[in-house]
């Protein structure tokens, strides 16, 4: 029995030496294994990180793409111890863009922008260069050779890289044609010159209509209430002619607001051309003038009458442009005489009226005259749209309108039409 359980303890002595053994053997296998498939895991990680950091810049780099495509950037870099440009992306969508070829200096872009642009650029490159400040933006435009339209463009730059000790390596800019901007730019601009200048000339038309419309009507009404107490036929008969005469010019100053307004609303209608005698045309306007001519003492008469030529053009209005020249010569007019013409002018026929009264300055002697509300003469009664009113009656037909003078000796207005 001793000697059993001597044989059973050594046995499992035997049994316990061989376990401790194992253990200590298997443990460092395990403790590897472990540390394996830990250092595993860590790599499927990092690999998974720098998988999704791909993708995520892939994703960068398509929208990046896209963006300058949308915005039709053209993207360039300057290296700043060299100076030389480089283009990586451009979508500017004109042919005629400057792009500097390789191995090029952002001197070979500088020399073709415009002399007013240059200096500004130089400056704004060597600020951010200095440190000086963070970006820069300006508007420019380019000029590749004398005989090209310059062009607009728009171009941002910033620091990219920077050494060790801060001094800037390399410049990144984007630049974007902006002549459509700037065509609507200079656009509104022109509009709201003209809403201003259409805005003064209202008022201005405004305070001299409402002068012109109360001279009249005051003649008018004043000259009705004394005309019952006229003590002969003489004074009756001169206070009638008195109102007549108020009568027309009240008259003239509506027909020159509505035909005005006819000319904006409507471009004066329909053009109804027709082929006829301009002697006519000559005569019966002599006609209609003569007793006006007769009562300031004046000559109404036709140059080369017999000579005058068969034209094509619509009669009425080239008969209103005359009715406002010789309107405006016997206003002007104090002696001497108003003379009707017409002269071949190649491809076209010159028809004018002449006068010889007091001419126009030098200084105004000019196409300006034929603006809306522009008078020769503040002292003389008139609305200021009887010139413009010729001058888009003309257009309509095709034609223009023109003036020469000479101060003191009289002049000459006319109207040019193409022969047809």
């Amino acid at each position: 029995m001793i000697a059993t359980q001597k044989m059973l303890l050594f046995a499992l002595e035997s049994m316990f030496q061989l376990d401790i053994l194992a253990w200590v053997t298997g443990l460092p296998l395990v403790v590897g294994a472990a540390w394996l498939l830990w250092h595993q895991y860590q790599q499927k990680l990092t690999l998974d990180s720098e998988l999704a950091q791909l993708k995520k810049m892939k994703r960068y780099s398509i929208e990046y793409e896209m963006v300058i495509k949308a915005m039709k950037l053209c993207i360039w870099r300057v290296d700043v111890p060299t100076h030389q440009i480089s283009i990586n992306s451009d979508y500017r969508d004109y042919s005629d863009s400057v792009v500097p070829p390789p191995n090029t200096t952002f001197e070979y872009v500088v020399e073709r922008i415009t002399p007013e642009f240059r200096e500004q650029i130089r400056k704004g490159l060597q600020r951010v260069i200095n440190g000086e400040m963070e970006d820069f933006h300006i508007q420019y435009q380019i000029q590749e050779r004398d005989h090209e339209q310059p062009y607009w463009s728009e171009s941002f730059v910033t620091v990219e890289k920077r050494d060790h000790n801060g001094q800037p390596l390399t410049l990144v800019g984007a630049t974007r044609r902006i002549d459509q901007q700037k065509e609507i730019e200079n656009a509104l601009m022109d509009a709201l010159f003209h809403a201003e200048e259409s805005d003064r000339l209202k008022s201005a038309f405004l305070a001299n209509i409402s002068h012109e419309i109360r001279t009249p009507l005051n003649a008018i009404v004043g000259f009705s209430e004394v005309l019952p107490m006229a003590e002969d036929a003489e004074e009756y008969q001169r206070l009638v002619e008195h109102i007549r005469q108020s009568n027309a010019h009240l008259l003239h100053i509506f027909d020159d607001i509505v035909n005005m307004s006819k000319l904006e609303a409507r471009g004066g209608g329909e053009i109804k051309r027709s082929t006829f005698q301009l002697q006519s045309l000559m005569l019966s306007l002599k006609e209609k003038y003569a007793v006006k001519a007769e009562i300031k003492g004046l000559v109404l008469n036709i140059e080369n009458e017999k000579a005058m030529p068969v034209i094509n053009t619509d009669r009425d209005r080239l008969r209103e442009i005359l009715n406002q020249y010789i309107d405006n010569a016997l206003k002007f007019t104090t002696a001497g005489s108003v003379t009707l013409g017409c002269d071949d002018q190649q491809d076209r026929w010159r028809i004018w009226v002449r006068d010889t009264g007091q001419g126009i300055p030098a200084d105004r002697c000019n196409i300006s005259l034929f603006d809306r509300f522009v008078k020769i003469d503040e002292f003389v009664p008139g609305t200021g749209l009887g010139l413009s009113i010729c001058r888009s009656l003309a257009l309509t037909l095709g034609g223009e309108v023109g003036v020469s003078s000479e101060l003191g000796k009289g002049s000459m207005f006319w109207v040019e039409l193409t022969k047809e």
